[in-house]
């Protein structure tokens, strides 16, 4: 191929491959590089199947297609490459049969899902937090009053005397007290975020330090850190509430499988290039990961946890990963969740090119 064509062809951002009647790798320009995670100087002259593996078809289709003379399109596409990572793509496939050859333009679909995915859950998220807000509001307004009634008539019964409905009037005042403190959990944080420079690491060491002295040191936890990330704009104890809700998710659902003997909590630091929050794409975030190995959380609850009064454990209110999430939101971050039977991975993402530009 001439070198101007080459040139053209890798400043494209559509992944360009080219295999011949054999579905041997003739060109892959840099965008493919890319999308594949190999290097043309590795991958031409060899079978297609070395890249990747269209989970939805077979390479007879592209040898059908040579033969017809027959273009398609498929439409989010599974992909398996040869790393055994899966992607999703939008791909063509258009033939010249006179050369012997076929020609691939693939889109990848992934990040475009996931930012979808992402605005709508934040939407959902935002629609779901004002109902449970009014919500709560509504519940808070006659608790004062049911309280504060209760408080009359316990100094009016002290003064007679009168034991039996003493305790009465305490119980109203206790189960008063523990409905309040579930609202002012629905309404979440008190205060805005007030976010300076921070050092995510004190604020896991922290968290760490605090599931010792609940757990007495029954769970393994591990640190996974990379120590060159710098200190991100944040609150220090919003940051601490949410990875601890977090965290302690993980304790207990660990404990209460039994996973005492060999439950295990990493804490994990990385640092991620060029990452689309809702429609805006930071430079550089930090990725605080919190990953259990505990049953996994159940299909049916994954695209929902993040929601309010959403629980997969019995004892559990569905509280601390709503709030968590909207802790993260105030820091213009998000959490996301992988989980599988015996790996559940939470991943706090805060940008950081604030920092660099006070720096």
């Amino acid at each position: 191929m001439p070198t101007h064509y080459k040139q053209i062809l890798d400043n494209l951002l559509t992944a360009a491959i080219v295999v011949d009647e054999n579905l041997h790798l003739t060109f892959v320009n840099s965008a493919a590089e890319i999308l594949l995670g190999v290097s043309s100087e590795q991958v031409l002259g060899k079978s297609i199947e070395n890249c990747f593996v269209d989970m939805d078809a077979t390479p007879d289709a592209l040898r059908e297609a040579l033969a017809d003379n027959r273009h398609f399109t498929t439409r989010r596409a599974r992909w398996r490459l040869h790393s055994n990572a899966e992607i999703t793509v939008d791909y063509s496939v258009s033939t010249n049969p006179e050369l012997g050859m076929v020609i691939i333009e693939a889109q990848p679909l992934d990040r475009v899902l996931r930012i979808n995915r992402e605005e709508a859950m934040l939407s959902t998220q935002e629609t779901s937090r004002n109902l449970v807000r009014s919500l709560a509001h509504e519940i808070k307004n006659p608790l004062g009053g049911i309280r504060g009634a209760a408080q009359l008539l316990a100094r009016e019964l002290s003064s007679n005397r009168i034991d039996d409905f003493e305790e009465y009037t305490r119980i109203i005042i206790d189960e008063t007290d523990r409905l309040r403190n579930l609202v002012d959990r629905m309404l979440g944080p008190h205060r805005p975020a007030n976010p300076k420079p921070t050092n995510i690491h004190e604020v896991l060491e922290h968290v760490m330090s605090v599931l010792r002295a609940e757990t007495s040191n029954r769970l393994c936890l591990v640190r996974d850190y990379d120590p060159s990330i710098p200190e991100v704009p944040g609150d220090r104890e919003l940051l601490i509430q949410a990875t601890l809700n977090i965290a302690r998710n993980a304790v207990q659902v660990l404990l209460e499988n039994g996973r005492e003997s060999d439950g295990c909590i990493t804490f994990r630091t990385r640092v991620q290039r060029r990452y689309t929050i809702g429609r805006k794409q930071h430079p550089l975030v930090a990725r605080l990961s919190i990953i259990d190995n505990g049953p996994g959380i159940p299909p049916d609850l994954i695209e929902d946890i993040f929601f309010p009064m959403i629980t997969g454990r019995a004892e559990g209110t569905g509280l601390g990963l709503a709030i968590a999430q909207n802790l993260i939101h105030q820091h213009e971050g998000l959490i996301e969740c992988e989980s599988e039977p015996g790996l559940t991975e939470f991943s706090i993402y805060l940008p950081l090119e604030e920092h660099y530009a006070e720096a």
